[in-house]
């Protein structure tokens, strides 16, 4: 792949005031230089004009060099800064592509081949993906703190960190026949283990970068006809679900994403809960409703009190019809305000478990991965036996040194990178 030289457009889609062509690879200056001729000096800006096969001029552009490996790509990297009008744009891209050794980038080839070159680890690779998607501050600052390098720089630390201390354990195996891990250097080395063991525990509290993607998932449930669909349509102030007095109109789950000063929530409308049933449709829908209810973050019940789920906040759905029901909070679809409310509450829980105390936020898949290694250094910590200690402490290195050496499959890469857009 990296024997290529590439091109595609780097910036939004035209219209736009500029726009950005970046081509990389061993042959990027000699394919610029066939639009601009003499090209600038390294990292110096130069007008040029561009020209076609023809020596028809293309537009008057930015033209910037930047000599591999010191480039984003860590290869040779050419920027054409255009005008970003769609005719300029395509008559660049088509000047591009009528030379042999060009071909137009896949998504993420760019970010991929920065990767590939050492000039970002996986780590960061994935944080810039998440920044190209992020929609709320949140989101925006753990992809920015890890595309920043921020989660790789931390495992590195916790790398050399569990080093120092499997040395002092080695060392005391080495060469103290008596050797005892609970007194002489154990001090050093545990106070090493107990401060990245804390450490990692205080970073698998913090919600995970597909939590804060996905946000809190607020189910509404309930038997049938009491009021579901009808909430879940206030809540997103238009009509998502289909309304009427039959019961059981609901028969599957209906999902809708939505950002709210914020905060994502994923509401989820379920069909009604019942026992008595003989219709296989409305039997599939409520087992899925119930396995939805046992995922939720937040079960608005609305139901009478003494069914509703353990944890559940009861809602009265129909308070203007001045219904009796022990309920955490009364709404009604006619009353603007009750609904305001109740997003006012389903905040303040948004807040409190999507909160961010650190910029730092794990993948469900390093989370399982520090979760293990944090097991094995309080393992290593319970054991006096010296060579039980180092082993938990190898232990622990090991699964370390799978997440800080960037192991990935190339299937695992290329899902990866097709979230980035075609100049990325």
């Amino acid at each position: 792949m990296g024997d290529d030289t590439i091109y595609a457009l780097s910036s939004g889609a035209p219209p736009a005031a500029i726009a950005v062509m970046r081509v990389s690879g061993r042959d990027a200056r000699a394919a610029a230089a066939v639009l601009a001729g003499a090209l600038p000096p390294p990292r110096r800006a130069g007008v040029r004009t561009l020209r076609g096969g023809d020596g028809t001029p293309l537009d008057r552009a930015l033209v910037l060099v930047f000599p591999g490996p010191n480039s984003a790509t860590g290869e040779d990297l050419v920027e054409l800064h255009l005008h970003g009008g769609r005719a300029v744009v395509a008559a660049v891209g088509a000047a591009l592509a009528a030379q042999p050794k060009l071909r137009q980038a896949r998504p993420g080839e760019f970010t991929r081949r920065a990767l590939t070159n050492g000039r970002i680890d996986l780590h960061q690779a994935e944080g810039l993906a998440d920044l190209l998607e992020a929609e709320t501050e949140d989101q925006r600052r753990a992809a920015l703190a890890a595309s920043d390098g921020g989660l790789g720089e931390t495992l590195a630390r916790w790398m050399r960190a569990l080093s120092d201390a499997a040395a002092i354990v080695e060392a005391a195996i080495d060469y103290d026949e008596e050797a005892d891990v609970s007194g002489g250097h154990a001090d050093a080395w545990r106070a090493i283990v107990m401060a990245v063991r804390d450490e990692m525990v205080g970073l698998l509290a913090q919600p995970t970068v597909e939590r804060l993607r996905d946000g809190l998932m607020v189910v509404l449930a309930g038997p049938p006809n009491a009021g579901k669909s009808s909430l879940f349509n206030a809540l997103l102030g238009r009509d998502a679900a289909i309304v009427t007095p039959i019961a059981g109109t609901t028969r599957d789950v209906i999902e809708a994403q939505v950002i709210r000063a914020g905060i994502p929530y994923r509401l989820c409308d379920t069909a009604g809960l019942t026992d008595a049933t003989e219709n296989v449709v409305e039997q599939i829908g409520v087992e899925r409703a119930r396995a939805l209810s046992a995922r939720a973050d937040v079960i608005l019940w609305l139901g009478e009190s003494g069914s509703a789920p353990p944890g559940a906040v009861r809602v009265a759905a129909k308070a203007d019809l001045a219904l009796s029901r022990n309920a955490d909070i009364s709404v009604s679809t006619h009353w603007p305000e009750s609904i305001d409310r109740l997003w006012e509450f389903l905040a303040a829980t948004g807040r409190e478990q999507l909160a961010l105390t650190s910029e730092i936020a794990l993948r469900e898949a390093q989370r399982g991965a520090v979760n293990d290694i944090a097991s094995a250094l309080t393992r290593s910590l319970h054991h006096t036996d010296p060579l039980v200690s180092a082993e938990e402490l190898r232990v622990a290195r090991r699964r370390l040194a799978g997440l800080v050496g960037l192991e990935a499959t190339e299937a695992m890469l290329d899902a990866l990178f097709g979230r980035f857009c075609l100049g990325k």
